[in-house]
């Protein structure tokens, strides 16, 4: 079994750590227990390089540093027209060699700088993009990333399409697998019939080496391209375990407002204002849990028979954190993060399976309830939206409530 988290970035994209470098990426997956990592970026020639001159084959396209395995991976900003609409759509691409990763470079070379950043802006469509990709190689593939993202999505109330379909066209055939992104769930995605078809992944999107694995995939299956390739198409849960996810609440887009007017609203609230701002009168940011209720036919709470199992989790420095009342971004809070994985293992070891025994034997009292809480999903969240985080309150605050916002728990 293993952790794999597909989606991060380096240091040459904005507004990423100086640290999103080889030598971090492996030291925090160590702590954090994700034993394969996307190295993002690949599109980015002096990234490309340190990739080139430091990774080391491992077989069956993977590669190995530092007692990490990588998988070579990016993520582009396709921005274009279609249908008489501006479009912003995010894919991560997924290569299973540097042959491959020097020809997708070459053929979306003349569509974007691709030097520019480690996530590329690309005045390509999907079709086109999926054109360039499948010529690479017939085993690249695209994964359209944080498919509910308002802003750069395929499915975003923005600038996103009502069906992959719309987006793909004559590819759809061969897109298999979708990430669900900070802001939902799979059990949110099961409401929708039409993505009953595809493996729902989830990644950390990391900016930071700390954020690796906040949201990431269980496998058990050979630590290899083509099998978990293999694994997503088949949407086979025997080799498909379960995936780790963020609470959506706390997601930057979960639900509907206008960051600058300090306006937050559920999507009832905000169908009774018809979706205009009651502060400024200008449209709302719609969110994703709104995004979702517009397309889905299906109740809350609906659990294909097919479905891979998710697990919410919050990380162990926001549990520290706020025992401690202090910052996650203190330093006290990160010595005794550390101090935990030496003597129960990685990060999200100690989150999910370590016993509660264990746990009270290890750790202060108020970090081993914590987790115990986060567990049970006894938690209150004030959701994230317009591009602002959720904020969690973990023992027993009176965060502002949505209703039925921990049902399925």
């Amino acid at each position: 079994m293993f952790i794999a988290d597909f989606h991060i970035h380096s240091k040459y994209s904005r507004a990423t750590s100086k640290d999103m470098d080889l030598d971090h990426l492996a030291e925090w997956a160590k702590l954090k227990g994700v034993s394969l990592l996307g190295t993002g970026d690949f599109t980015h020639h002096l990234w490309l390089q340190e990739l080139k001159s430091k990774l080391k084959p491992a077989g069956n396209g993977i590669f190995s540093y530092q007692g990490i395995n990588f998988i070579l991976t990016t993520e582009v900003s396709n921005i274009y027209s279609k249908n008489g609409r501006g479009r912003r759509v995010h894919n991560v691409l997924f290569a299973p060699g540097f042959a491959a990763v020097d020809k997708i470079s070459d053929g979306l070379a003349g569509f974007g700088n691709l030097s520019s950043d480690g996530r590329p802006m690309l005045g390509l469509d999907c079709v086109s993009l999926m054109e360039i990709v499948k010529d690479a190689s017939p085993d690249c593939f695209i994964i359209p990333a944080h498919v509910w993202t308002p802003w750069y999505s395929v499915f975003g109330s923005n600038s996103g399409f009502d069906t992959i379909e719309e987006c793909f066209g004559q590819y759809t055939k061969d897109i298999f697998a979708l990430e669900t992104g900070l802001s939902s769930d799979p059990e949110m995605n099961w409401r929708w019939s039409a993505l009953d078809r595809f493996s729902l992944i989830s990644n950390s999107d990391a900016h930071s080496p700390s954020r690796i694995g906040r949201e990431a995939n269980v496998f058990n299956c050979e630590m290899s391209y083509y099998a978990i390739m293999d694994t997503l198409k088949k949407k086979d849960k025997k080799r498909f375990l379960y995936t780790i996810e963020f609470f959506p609440q706390e997601g930057k887009y979960h639900y509907d407002g206008h960051r600058n007017c300090d306006v937050l609203l559920s999507p009832e609230e905000s169908k009774k204002n018809n979706n205009i701002c009651p502060v400024c009168k200008r449209p709302l940011t719609v969110g994703v849990m709104h995004r979702v209720g517009q397309l889905s036919d299906r109740p809350a709470g609906f659990v294909p028979e097919e479905g891979v199992p998710f697990k919410n989790l919050i990380s162990l420095d926001e549990i520290v954190a706020e025992s401690k009342g202090v910052s996650k971004g203190a330093k006290s809070v990160e010595q005794e993060c550390r101090l935990l994985v030496q003597k129960l293992g990685s990060e999200l070891e100690v989150l999910i399976n370590v016993p509660q025994e264990q746990l009270l034997k290890a750790c202060a009292p108020s970090v081993a309830r914590g987790i115990l809480n986060v567990r049970q999903g006894k938690v209150n969240i004030t959701p994230g939206y317009d591009g602002v985080y959720g904020k969690i309150e973990i023992f027993g605050g009176q965060g502002k409530q949505p209703e039925k916002q921990l049902s399925f728990f």
